[in-house]
């Protein structure tokens, strides 16, 4: 086997993959896919000393050291399919043999390993090997994810022995019970951290965060187990939770806290919300997706959804889900749009509902928020616009009173629209819309 020409940028999938219920296929889709796999640093086109034959000047590339041409190559720009030096693996049950002796071979470091598919629980202890030998040569971003049966299978405490990692992301795995590790053991070069599909008690997520002291993205998609969180972390800039259900989730301290992301989050089941507390985090600028029914937002010693009156002046850009026809979760869009006066980038995304229980109109809007709370607002985006009246009353107020608005783009639901005639009828209202803003000329819609 001829390996003269290969470098790892990736054991990629070679198998399609299912999960049980549609979440989990999401969440797989999440682990495995583009959305969160970076691409390999590595490049398709001819080694550089051919790239410069091409050319009537001197090679001086070539003689450059080793070590800065291999940190040359990795940073060029590539994609996963054709990646500059990469194993032609058809089948991922057979080839631990090879991947140990590609690993072995490579003279490192490695900018970059995915290994994404490999039956992990069949190989643990080649897999033991693999991870120590990209240890051992300094690697410096590893995607280490299970294929994905069984999700609870233990995580290799070996994966803590690469201390040189920048960028790691493990999924469909069990974390090892934190407690029984070394003092030593930590991250010290850790900037980003994804956990996909992951079961984890609390005082082990914990135990990363503590040993990742220059942590700044943490983003866990689909934990298995609930989240709760008591966050004390001077670097951290971006937090991310997705398709998990949250417990208590308290944000200490974080100064340098700039983005706080919910995506498709949930209250744990029989609970009537679960408290989300924001102490000092004076840098935050975006906030959202905010679910309406699922959270309840505490800023200090403030719940938002009972007392309108904390201001947070740092926040720029506001997501919210909103069930608009869903009365009593319409009413806290205006208390959210009090308490962040300073927006300028506002998202809604719009929420179909099976059983309509009240819908709003302008008259709510115009008495239920006072005119400067949106004296900032630049950009306002629907998405999942269905063409319903309390979507219509919404948009028609935040164009009449936004006077600084430039930008309004609309996503619109497919279901929503089933003729030409139903398309016809649902945006008629936006002819009658009054912009307050003179730098606003038209409205997009978008598919």
């Amino acid at each position: 086997m001829d390996q003269s020409r290969w470098c790892i940028a990736g054991i990629q999938r070679v198998r399609s993959f299912s999960g049980e219920d549609e979440g989990t296929d999401k969440a797989l889709k999440l682990a495995y896919g583009s959305l969160s796999l970076p691409h390999p640093p590595a490049t398709p086109d001819a080694p550089l000393a051919a790239a410069c034959a091409a050319w009537s000047g001197v090679d001086r590339i070539s003689s450059l050291p080793d070590e800065i041409l291999r940190n040359v190559v990795a940073r060029l720009p590539g994609c996963r399919e054709n990646p500059l030096w990469r194993p032609g693996l058809e089948d991922t049950l057979g080839v631990t043999n090879e991947v140990s002796d590609i690993l072995a071979a490579h003279p490192g470091p490695f900018r970059c390993v995915q290994i994404t598919c490999c039956y992990l629980d069949m190989n643990r202890e080649k897999i033991k090997g693999w991870l120590k030998l990209v240890a051992g040569k300094g690697v410096q971003e590893l995607a280490f994810i299970n294929r994905p049966w069984p999700l609870d299978l233990p995580l290799p405490t070996t994966l803590f022995s690469c201390t040189s990692l920048i960028r790691l992301h493990i999924g469909a795995w069990k974390l090892p019970n934190t407690a029984s590790l070394p003092d030593a053991v930590a991250f010290p070069h850790l900037q980003e951290l994804f956990l996909t599909l992951i079961t984890m008690k609390d005082q082990d997520l914990a135990f990363l965060l503590e040993r990742s002291p220059v942590l700044e993205v943490l983003t866990i998609i689909t934990s298995q187990r609930d989240v709760r969180l008591c966050l004390v972390s001077r670097n951290l800039r971006c937090l991310q939770l997705g398709m998990s259900c949250l417990g208590d989730f308290t944000v200490v301290e974080a100064p340098r806290l700039e983005r706080f992301f919910l995506l498709m989050t949930h209250r744990i089941r029989g609970n009537k919300f679960s408290r989300i507390k924001i102490g000092n985090a004076p840098n935050m600028r975006m906030l959202g997706y905010w679910p309406p029914g699922q959270h309840e937002l505490q800023i200090g010693n403030t719940i938002i959804e009972v007392s309108p009156s904390t201001i947070i002046p740092s926040v720029k850009i506001l997501a919210l889900q909103v069930h608009f026809e869903v009365r009593n979760e319409v009413k806290t869009v205006s208390t959210f749009l009090k308490c962040f006066p300073n927006v300028e980038t506002l998202h809604i995304h719009s929420v179909k509902v099976d059983r309509p229980t009240g819908k709003v109109n302008l008259k709510f809007w115009q008495e239920a928020c006072p005119v400067g709370c949106l004296q900032h607002v630049k950009k306002l985006v629907i998405h999942g616009f269905q063409g319903n009246k309390s979507e219509h009353a919404f948009i028609k107020f935040i164009a009449e009173r936004a006077h600084a608005l430039k930008m309004m783009v609309i996503f619109l639901c497919l279901e929503s629209f089933s003729s030409s005639n139903c398309l016809d009828s649902k945006m008629r209202p936006f002819f009658t819309v009054k912009c307050a803003s003179k730098d606003i000329k038209v409205i997009r819609f978008k598919l």
